[in-house]
């Protein structure tokens, strides 16, 4: 029997700031553990927050960038529990009046699965937003069996709750919301959103039931999946348990649950958990916000977003749909290339250039795109030798090898050093006519008709230069001289 799903998720992103949401301690990853903590975020009694400014307004950024609207005041309350992760036993959160309110998250084809893309139900499809809500990062803690360590450098770090309404239908399409949600918010430099590093971590609620007209299934939560890869399996495999056990008549019950990666199955948790569980109220120790003075600060740094970008590099460029969805899919990306592209340069051979093989050789020594020591201004010289006729293609990438490798030469230097430079004046002319005369029945053939003799022509002509030529030019003297 088959059920019709429904999912919604609850994305909680880092906010990328240099100091934690209510006090002074220093943001950080992988330092020595308990190094960066105070009072407050050791939830010390008697300690005072303090609003970090620089979180808010990113915060009201990203609601920008996801066409969500904004109440005029915005408040703060406590979200109580016990848990050794907030040992004050309470979460300072945003419950009834959040920073941003509504929005969406627009599904780029190219963030689904890649053995899933040619079967995207929906194109074009943008997922609402309920809510972006701000609040602090619990520790983290290490579970050792029948102990527990816990380390409250991350605890208090800005942490965005991104909510979804229940549009999300499939695990293909709770990975392409993930992946488009996290392009969008490193392409405002909100967040780095590196889910290895915990920076972004995702909540799924999902549910099943028989017929569209049916109201919503009894929800279960899957907590806490830390790859977009581990969301894709975990919705497949709780979309199955569920269809079985209700075809089993065993009926749901609302739950929490959580991914275990090695088995690849979910696993009980608790049962039932509603926001009344958690006692909120408002916050006595921190004042509401209004939120139209900082909105006004935050309006001019709105960025292009991806599928923006992607249409100006295609209709401004030239370049074809794939490479400009390649090319903005990383901020750090989309200005190197930028940066590369002139006047004399199309921006297709550029784009092509960057992704066949800067990228891949960037791939191969394991490195992103921030760290490519050739510049883009070194490249540009480069392919500006090519389409000067300076250097073939070929060549060209013989010497962004080398170039790589020792990123303080010129481009030029380097052609040079391995021989490719224009022959001298008048030279190639009268090797061409040696090449024709000692080759009659090659010559004969080519100009009956046989052109692929050309490239035979052209490489013996290339061995008898002094230098190394471009053979594209060679190829077109040939082609001029017997055709």
């Amino acid at each position: 029997m088959s059920y019709l799903v429904t999912i919604g998720l609850e994305v909680h992103a880092q906010v990328k700031t240099a100091t934690k949401m209510f006090c002074a301690c220093r943001t950080s990853f992988g330092d020595s553990p308990n190094t960066h903590t105070c009072p407050v975020c050791l939830g010390m009694p008697g300690a005072l927050p303090v609003l970090n400014g620089h979180a808010i307004e990113k915060t009201l950024l990203t609601g920008l960038m996801l066409d969500c609207g904004s109440p005029e005041i915005s408040k703060w309350d406590r979200k109580n529990y016990f848990y050794p992760d907030m040992p004050k036993n309470y979460q300072t959160t945003q419950m009834d009046l959040p920073l941003c309110i509504g929005g969406g998250v627009p599904l780029y084809e190219h963030c689904y699965p890649t053995d899933a893309r040619k079967s995207i139900a929906t194109p074009d499809k943008v997922v609402r937003l309920n809510r972006i809500h701000l609040e602090e990062d619990v520790a983290k803690s290490t579970h050792l069996g029948s102990s527990s360590l816990i380390d409250f450098n991350r605890a208090g770090t800005p942490l965005m709750e991104i909510v979804t309404e229940p549009d999300i239908e499939s695990g293909e399409e709770a990975f392409a919301y993930v992946r488009s949600l996290q392009m969008i918010l490193q392409q405002g430099g909100v967040s780095d959103a590196d889910m290895e590093k915990g920076q972004m971590r995702c909540d799924v609620n999902i549910s099943l039931r028989k017929h569209a007209s049916d109201p919503l299934g009894q929800k279960v939560e899957l907590k806490n999946l830390n790859s977009i890869s581990a969301i894709r399996r975990a919705i497949h495999f709780e979309i199955q348990r569920q269809t079985e056990e209700l075809s089993a008549g065993i009926p749901q019950i609302q739950s929490t649950r959580r991914w275990d990666d090695d088995r690849g199955e979910t696993q009980m948790m608790r049962t039932k958990e509603d926001a009344h569980d958690y006692r909120y109220f408002s916050c006595p120790d921190l004042l509401p916000i209004q939120t139209a003075p900082l909105l006004q600060i935050v309006r001019p740094l709105v960025p292009e977003l991806p599928h923006q970008l992607a249409a100006r590099f295609q209709h401004d460029l030239g370049v074809t749909a794939y490479d400009a969805t390649v090319l903005s899919s990383d901020k750090h990306l989309a200005h190197y290339f930028e940066a590369v592209t002139a006047a004399a340069i199309p921006g297709k051979k550029v784009a092509n250039f960057i992704i066949n093989n800067l990228l891949g050789t960037l791939n191969e020594r394991s490195l992103g795109i921030s760290e490519c020591p050739v510049s883009p201004d070194q490249l540009r010289r480069l392919l500006l030798l090519v389409e000067n006729g300076v250097l073939a293609a070929n060549q060209a990438k013989e010497v962004f090898t080398l170039l790589f490798d020792s990123p303080d030469q010129d481009p030029a230097a380097i052609a040079d050093s391995l021989g490719f430079k224009p022959a001298a004046a008048g030279e190639l002319e009268g090797l061409i006519e040696q090449i024709i005369a000692a080759n009659p029945s090659e010559v004969a053939a080519v100009q009956a008709g046989n052109e692929k003799l050309l490239n035979f022509l052209t490489g013996q002509v290339m061995k008898a230069a002094s230098t190394k030529p471009n053979p594209k030019q060679v190829t077109e003297l040939l082609r001029a001289r017997l055709l």
